[in-house]
């Protein structure tokens, strides 16, 4: 899916290669962290997952954010740094192999001074952009979070995230986006308002402010398939613009990667065309239905992450479901929703895959 010249992901080194391999339209899952039942670093599994991701064909990694679980960041865990770094060392091996495009976001949370020292954290180790979480920021107005963003994107490139509120997010207006437009250094944005007026907001403040090159991504995991074969067009002084969001980064993502990485792709094709075939509308309903399973959203996203790893347990990929936090468990029913899921939908796992290269990446 990577086409064009390539470069390692190294090379991603200016603004404009940054733009350039974003506007392109990647699969960019949202790592998630692999535990022993100690609830210890499984580095051996956490490497075989970024392996995993990038023998997928994702176009990138985004590390430290909500799939990673925020947790790392406490001092009892102090898992940020070296999750950060593992993550940047095993791309550059793999990568090294056969070099392509590929960029890695760090996931940057807190109030100012923790972001900037976390998007420090992260140009140290090699990432190219960071996303950028505003969740600390809850009871800022819009002047004191435009500022907030602009020293971070003063450190490294940010991609700016519209988190939905149910799972700590808060409203942003569209003229917060608006003028979010206007910091040279964003390189993209986030949308996962889950929420589609929320997400017009977003589409047509970039559109209006004219930042061709600020591409949009989809996060709203509950409409993965229609975010990315949509076209939406805006009149700007009188004068039709439209755009399309160009990728994904998602934790949904972070399971079925393969299966993700050709679903792109043919949505790339689709999107040429002149008219959508109906049958994408039963396919979008499909992965919107599996995700509903993935995110535990019949117990309000309580199994979000037990159910990542679920099925990377299932894949041999991870050990077990254990999570920093030790209430986050699967929910009652979750695991046998999943079973569900599969025999419903087998079109949509990439369980071969995984089957037949699991081992070199556990090596």
């Amino acid at each position: 899916m990577n086409s064009g010249k390539q470069i390692s992901s190294q090379h991603l080194s200016s603004k404009a290669l940054i733009n350039e391999h974003l506007l392109k339209g990647q699969v960019i899952p949202a790592q998630p962290l692999a535990l022993t039942a100690e609830r210890r670093l499984d580095e051996r599994r956490q490497k075989a997952l970024t392996r995993y991701y990038v023998a997928a064909g994702a176009g990138g990694l985004a590390v430290g954010v909500h799939s990673t679980q925020f947790e790392i960041r406490e001092p009892r865990h102090n898992l940020l740094r070296p999750v950060l770094e593992m993550a940047s060392r095993t791309i550059a091996e793999e990568l090294s192999q056969s070099p392509r495009p590929f960029i890695k976001i760090a996931g940057i949370c807190g109030p100012t001074a923790q972001a900037m020292a976390e998007a420090e954290l992260a140009r140290e180790f090699g990432y190219e952009a960071g996303l950028l979480s505003l969740a600390a920021l809850r009871d800022a107005d819009d002047t004191a979070l435009w500022q907030h963003c602009r020293a971070v994107a003063k450190v490294i490139p940010i991609i700016g995230f519209y988190l939905q509120p149910s799972v700590g997010g808060r409203a942003l207006s569209y003229s917060f986006w608006r003028e979010f437009a206007e910091i040279e250094n964003v390189v993209a944005i986030k949308m996962a308002p889950f929420n589609r007026y929320q997400t017009l907001d977003v589409v047509r403040a970039i559109v209006e402010s004219g930042r061709k090159e600020i591409a949009l991504y989809t996060g709203n995991d509950d409409n993965i398939v229609i975010d990315l074969l949509t076209s939406f067009s805006f009149d700007v002084n009188g004068t039709p613009a439209t755009r399309r969001i160009a990728g994904g980064l998602l934790g949904h993502w972070a399971v079925w990667t393969k299966r993700a990485v050709e679903l792109l792709d043919e949505i790339k094709i689709a999107r040429q065309s002149t008219h959508i075939e109906a049958s994408w509308l039963s396919r979008a309903a499909a992965v919107t239905d599996s995700n509903g399973v993935l995110f535990d959203v019949a117990h309000g996203f309580a199994g979000c992450i037990p159910g990542i790893h679920e099925v990377l347990r299932r894949q041999g990929l991870m050990q077990g479901t254990w999570c920093l936090n030790p209430h986050e468990v699967l929910s009652p029913g979750q695991s046998e929703e999943l079973d569900r899921i599969y025999r419903a939908y087998p079109q949509l796992n990439d369980d071969d895959f995984v089957r037949e290269n699991r081992d070199a990446w556990l090596r």
